[in-house]
């Protein structure tokens, strides 16, 4: 039966969630039964985009990206893939017409990873951010909104500013792999040799503006959405303050983690407000 199947699928999603990412694996947990799974299906088909390009570097990464995007198309026309990932995906592409620009945008950054190695100016820098983030909260929108589309048209710039934020912290932590392992930087106009606290403080403003704006959106999303959103955004501003306190030079020698037990307590914390009616 196709039912057991695309529960298979969907477990296959969720499990490649838990395993990559503890933290949105926690976020997504505290999302309502009726749309967690779909969030998960999302995460995973952007994941397995995302390390094709980031970490098989053994491998024909173009020629694997190529195949992915093949079996996806096909995939979201013939409502069925026979790769698990894909299957769960279209399943959720399809439930709540995501715009199929939305993907198209996402497979594009993707494919600058490839050999896309500075981004120099704005125009390119947030054109990158905008396929590699600002869709994927767009697509988790239209799932917590179920669909509606005078809520999304809403709530869109919310999400694209949230989107935009957990990208930019992930760069700035992961400044020092993106340019020692991937020979990137996606900062326009910081030099990573020389990245200083000058350089810093601009990219935390620009930050703390991008949070500023989402957590207004955050407060508008459905009950079913609205705590998973809002433990995400409190784990990643965290993160932001830790890297605000760390030095610049600590940042180019290290990856700055925020410990379980204090994400522990960012979940209870924002568990208790939503208890309360404070969210």
């Amino acid at each position: 039966m196709k039912n057991l199947y695309d529960e298979v699928s969907e477990e296959c999603s969720k499990v490649v969630t838990h395993s990559y990412s503890t933290s949105f694996s926690m976020a997504t947990k505290m999302l309502d039964s009726s749309i967690r799974n779909h969030i998960y299906n999302i995460y995973g088909f952007v994941r397995f985009a995302d390390e094709i390009v980031d970490t098989f570097h053994d491998y024909p990464k173009e020629t694997l990206l190529n195949r992915f995007e093949t079996d996806l198309h096909q995939s979201l026309s013939e409502k069925i893939s026979l790769n698990p990932i894909l299957n769960s995906f279209q399943k959720t592409v399809n439930t709540f017409s995501i715009d199929h620009q939305l993907i198209a945008a996402f497979l594009k950054s993707m494919r600058w990873d490839l050999e896309k190695k500075t981004y120099k100016t704005q125009k390119e820098y947030k054109e990158y951010i905008y396929g590699s983030a600002d869709v994927v909260g767009l697509m988790c929108l239209k799932v917590f909104v179920k669909g509606n589309q005078e809520q999304y048209e809403s709530l869109k710039p919310a999400a694209m500013a949230l989107g935009s934020a957990f990208q930019k912290v992930n760069f700035l932590r992961d400044l020092r792999n993106d340019f020692q392992n991937l020979d990137r930087s996606y900062f326009p106009n910081v030099d990573f040799k020389h990245f200083d606290e000058k350089a810093k403080v601009i990219i935390i403003k620009e930050i703390e503006d991008d949070f500023a704006f989402a957590l207004k959106g955050i407060f508008k999303l459905p009950s079913e959405a609205r705590f998973g959103v809002y433990t995400a955004y409190k784990y990643y501003t965290k993160l932001l303050a830790k890297l605000k306190n760390t030095p610049s030079l600590s940042i180019q020698s290290t990856r700055i983690r925020v410990p379980n037990y204090q994400k522990m307590t960012v979940f209870a914390r924002s568990y208790v407000k939503y208890r309360l009616n404070l969210l």
